[in-house]
């Protein structure tokens, strides 16, 4: 998501200034979640906080997007519980230790073609050939695109 330092200004590039809107947008969103997270410390309060906002976040997402992030919060709460929700640069994230594992982002909401589940670093996804996807495009993902999403949460975690 972040810029290229492209100069053509179009939808999705990064402008002269070195990042587009929407990008400015989400770096300004992460930094607002990130004094919003320090203000609430730690335990309990602060987890049901977190899911409060990222269950507010999916509340104001268009309609199938927030149909598609709906689905993704039960299957990575049910296969995962030992991930905490929380907004990741405004958008809904689930970490282990404080640090986002895997995420969704909305694609009307990024002004994108298609949203995305996408999986960080610290996912457990490591294939003995050296090559695994970290992202996936969600349009309308059938019932066995579902299943397998819930294995690649369940494998990031173990």
């Amino acid at each position: 998501m972040m810029g290229t330092g492209s100069k053509s200004g179009g939808k999705g590039q990064s402008s002269e200034e070195g990042f587009s809107a929407q990008e400015r947008v989400s770096i300004k969103e992460r930094a607002a979640e990130l004094k919003a997270q320090a203000r609430r410390g730690r335990g309990k309060d602060k987890a049901a906080a977190d899911e409060a906002d990222v269950l507010a976040k999916i509340a104001q997402m268009p309609e199938s997007d927030r149909v598609l992030a709906e689905r993704v919060h039960a299957i990575v709460t049910a296969a995962a519980p030992e991930l905490a929700p929380k907004l990741y640069y405004g958008q809904p994230g689930y970490a282990r230790k404080g640090k986002v594992v895997c995420f969704f982002r909305s694609g009307q909401m990024d002004k994108e073609r298609y949203s995305t589940f996408g999986f960080s670093m610290q996912a457990n996804l490591d294939d003995a050939h050296g090559l695994w996807p970290t992202s996936y495009a969600l349009t309308e993902p059938s019932e066995q695109a579902w299943e397998k999403l819930t294995e690649l949460v369940k494998q990031a975690v173990s």
